[in-house]
């Protein structure tokens, strides 16, 4: 008999607001499953992030059929696992660990949770010249969603400068010399300026981490914002960017897309985007908005 049950969990930091537990134990509902999707929260916990491969190691070891990574333990992760997937390879972070005969497996569903929100919710905008807030695991992932979607240009900029340059290097490997650059946050106002939108990749607006990744002031009608942080689905930069009459794309998308290929990775099964992306939206008490022109 095929299995039925599933026993699923995300390690990171702040992370008790996650709403990952109510989208795949809901849609295993509906499939007529069982999923027990359990958070492993380094903050509650007490352990720094490097204690990831022990808390990867000990839930392969009591029967955890798998993982979902989120910050600040997408790269650190890959060292303690037994193979990657090519795409989880070339970005160098994994959000999804598949336990397979006793070996962990890291994948990323993070590029194409991305690029199936902003389709979505972004059709139209211009991506001659993009600019990227955050270069870590989340970064990574989005910065190839935007490339393969045809981007001109991405500018990654990070608070940390050599971060910033290895992605924007790693980029160029993949994607072609002249397709990225890195910048440093100095740097952001005259790229804003500039560009035709903005991917906002960082903690900052996380319910852990408030607040705004840059003043309000660099925002101007005209640039698309697009947000991956998702709880709260409205963060400041979301909010400010609709007042300004910017085109937004929230970070609910991005988390119902992405579960929904974690999902189909943990068990088999085939699950709905459609019904994850309303469970983002319930508990938030607002409707998602795929994209809104002020």
């Amino acid at each position: 008999m095929s299995q039925t049950s599933y026993l699923v969990g995300l390690i990171g930091s702040g992370i008790g607001p996650s709403l990952s537990p109510v989208l795949h134990e809901r849609e295993a509902d509906r499939l007529g499953l069982r999923c027990l999707y359990r958070l492993i929260d380094l903050d509650t916990l007490g352990v720094a992030p490097e204690a990831v491969g022990d808390l990867v190691r000990a839930a392969r070891d009591v029967g955890f059929d798998g993982l979902n990574i989120t910050h600040p333990c997408k790269q650190l992760v890959i060292g303690h696992l037994d193979d990657l997937t090519p795409q989880a390879a070339a970005l160098g972070a994994v959000n999804t660990v598949v336990f397979e005969d006793g070996r962990a497996i890291g994948h990323n569903t993070d590029v194409t949770g991305f690029a199936a929100s902003f389709a979505r919710g972004l059709p139209d905008v211009s991506l001659e010249r993009v600019v990227q807030l955050g270069a870590g695991g989340a970064g990574a992932a989005v910065a190839h969603a935007v490339l393969t979607l045809g981007a001109g240009h991405v500018t990654v900029v990070d608070a940390l400068p050599d971060r910033a340059a290895r992605l924007a290097a790693a980029l160029r490997r993949h994607f072609g010399t002249g397709r990225a650059a890195a910048a440093a946050p100095d740097a952001l106002a005259g790229l804003l300026a500039r560009a035709d939108g903005v991917v906002h990749a960082t903690p900052t607006g996380m319910a852990a981490h408030p607040g705004l990744p840059f003043p309000v002031r660099l925002l101007r009608p005209g640039l698309w914002v697009a947000e991956v942080v998702y709880r709260p689905l409205e963060t400041e930069l979301v909010r400010a960017a609709r007042a300004v009459g910017c085109a937004v794309l929230d970070g609910g998308g991005m988390a119902a897309f992405q579960a929904a290929d974690a999902f189909r990775l943990f068990t088999g099964r085939e699950p709905d985007p459609a019904r994850m992306l309303a469970d983002i939206a319930e508990p938030a008490g607002s409707p998602v908005p795929a994209a809104e022109n002020a």
